[in-house]
């Protein structure tokens, strides 16, 4: 890929380039927009938001990456654009990656904080890596020092303030990983991507934490000081969606109405991306069943077809679900 660095596992080097690359590429050639039919990734107005990859190539997580490629050129990009938008970081890959420097992570939220008129959502499948990134002094000082190179000014809010932060959480079993570890990480929102979900979730243990107190708690418990906390509920935000693609697995539609519920009755956002390939089949005289093994097993209940996703919707009990945190509360 054009101007792209190619890392392979465990080479660790010196980018070219660095804060002067981003900053030379903010400034000139036209603007590069990339929008995304993401549902869930919205500008404020309501129109689709965009992607914004510098960081492409992450395979599965239980695969690992052979190769993950950086591309320096495209740290400015988001620098251009005046309009206030709403990026998707790194929707190609994961941009806490063992195979990604600290460094350049710590460019990437530079870039963030200074294009503060936009809203940043990063997911990443390795929120332990993310957790002690973000929370170390070190990580700190590189963003700090990033912004002072590149706009002679300090930076302001710790943890930035328009950074949102979420894990990947399919099943119960990844809840319960990945979940305590979003919560241990500074964000401005916290949030959990349920897609596709392949099971129940009982996220009782999760919502409603005020996540945000956790080292406060324990840095005023060691200082011998009372503790309050006039945090919002963590996490903040709840995207739930089913399976697409040719082996897409049915969502049962009783673990999607749970997690309204759950988030509902703890005043979580809750977003309804859809139904993936397949959808409750009332109404509907035509697409495949729902295969047998899978309903004599509980993991689907009555009559499910396949539609594929656009067929399918994005309506759960009658209605969309497009709820989102409030950016900059």
């Amino acid at each position: 890929m054009g101007g792209g660095l190619g890392l392979a596992r465990g080479d660790v080097q010196s980018l070219p380039g660095g804060v002067a690359a981003w900053r030379a590429d903010s400034t000139v050639g036209a603007s590069v927009v990339s929008p995304t039919a993401i549902e869930w990734v919205r500008n404020t107005d309501g129109t689709q938001g965009e992607t914004w990859n510098p960081v492409t190539g992450c395979t599965k997580v239980s695969e690992g990456c052979d190769t993950v490629v950086l591309h320096p050129d495209r740290l400015g990009r988001p620098l251009r654009r005046r309009k206030p938008t709403t990026y998707f970081v790194n929707s190609m890959s994961d941009l806490f990656h063992d195979d990604v420097p600290d460094v350049f992570i710590a460019d990437v939220f530079a870039v963030m904080a200074i294009a503060e008129r936009h809203t940043f959502q990063i997911l990443t499948k390795r929120p332990g890596r993310m957790a002690s990134i973000v929370r170390s002094r070190r990580f700190y000082e590189l963003v700090t020092n990033a912004v002072v190179q590149s706009k002679n000014r300090l930076l302001g809010e710790w943890p930035v303030s328009n950074v949102w932060l979420g894990t990947s959480v399919e099943n119960q079993k990844w809840a319960d990983v990945r979940i305590p570890k979003l919560l241990q990480t500074p964000a401005a929102v916290r949030f959990l991507s349920c897609e596709p979900l392949l099971g129940p979730l009982d996220l009782a243990e999760f919502v409603g934490h005020r996540g945000r107190c956790a080292e406060r708690k324990y840095q005023s418990a060691q200082a011998g000081d009372r503790w309050t906390c006039d945090c919002p509920v963590e996490p903040r935000w709840v995207i739930v969606g089913g399976e697409s693609g040719p082996g897409a697995r049915p969502m049962n539609p009783d673990w999607a109405r749970s997690l309204r519920d759950q988030c509902v009755a703890a005043g979580v956002s809750f977003f309804f991306k859809g139904w993936g390939e397949w959808t409750p089949g009332r109404g509907f005289d035509a697409g495949d069943l729902a295969p047998l093994d899978l309903v004599e097993r509980g993991l689907v209940d009555g009559f499910m077809i396949r539609l594929g996703k656009k067929r399918a919707g994005r309506e759960l009990d009658g209605r969309t679900w497009d709820g989102m945190p409030e950016r900059g509360a």
